[in-house]
């Protein structure tokens, strides 16, 4: 049997159960651990492109680069299609409500003790503000530096072109702009690991697939009825 715990509302009165539940099934969590490997490796082997190292040679670096580059984009399709059809995209549908108190938190709350403002659900698990990041990275961030990466791969095959060397150098400059640009979404990503119950304790759910999340009474009997293996004891 497992153990249930409420959501108290901001007058004291209960608001739903929280509970142990396998929210990051193994392809999720295989695509975001793959996502992340493959992400750091294109950052060091991009920075040995650009001049910032040389620990591996140039043509390593840009073998290594552009074969994870093909994976990545694989993996990704892959993941496209996973998430429509699971519909798990409505995650990164950002909402405004509670967006601006997610935001005080993390400019002064956090600094101060307070608790995070956000209860996680089950469809839910992202709030507002993280949310909202992880729609800017997936819709522009992300297309801007594959088609830009894509387009300077061909440029065999559009170098006969008028001005074909200043494309070239517009192509290259927006790859490196996006590249910068998830660098800095991934330190900040990391960095904000660190604050709350600790590193660990945030990313433990991509590791075993298991998250506290509030659930409705209807999903919980539905759980506990078809899928109770889904359900786990919470560690207090």
């Amino acid at each position: 049997m497992t153990d249930t715990a409420t959501t108290p509302t901001p007058d004291g009165s209960a608001k739903g159960n929280i509970r142990c539940v396998l929210v990051y099934p193994a392809f999720n969590r295989i695509w975001h651990w793959s996502q992340a490997g493959s992400i750091f490796l294109l950052m060091f082997t991009g920075a040995r492109l650009m001049g910032m190292h040389q620990i591996l040679s140039f043509e390593t670096a840009v073998t290594v680069h552009t074969l994870t580059a093909l994976a990545l984009l694989l993996l990704w399709l892959f993941a496209t299609f996973w998430l429509f059809t699971t519909e798990a995209w409505k995650q990164f549908i950002p909402k405004t409500e509670g967006l601006f108190r997610v935001m005080r938190f993390y400019a002064w709350g956090v600094f101060h003790g307070e608790e995070h403002p956000y209860r996680k659900s089950y469809k839910r698990r992202h709030n507002p503000l993280q949310a909202l990041a992880y729609l800017a990275v997936k819709i522009a961030l992300f297309p801007a530096i594959w088609v830009s990466g894509l387009i300077y791969l061909g440029y065999g095959l559009w170098d006969d072109l008028d001005n074909a060397s200043f494309l070239l150098q517009i192509v290259a400059n927006i790859h490196i702009l996006s590249a910068f640009s998830i660098a800095a979404f991934v330190v900040v990503h990391t960095y904000l690991l660190t604050i709350g119950h600790g590193f660990l304790h945030h990313i433990r759910p991509m590791i075993f697939g298991f998250e506290k999340v509030e659930l409705t009474a209807e999903e919980e009997a539905y759980f506990m009825a078809d899928m109770p293996e889904r359900l786990r004891t919470p560690r207090h």
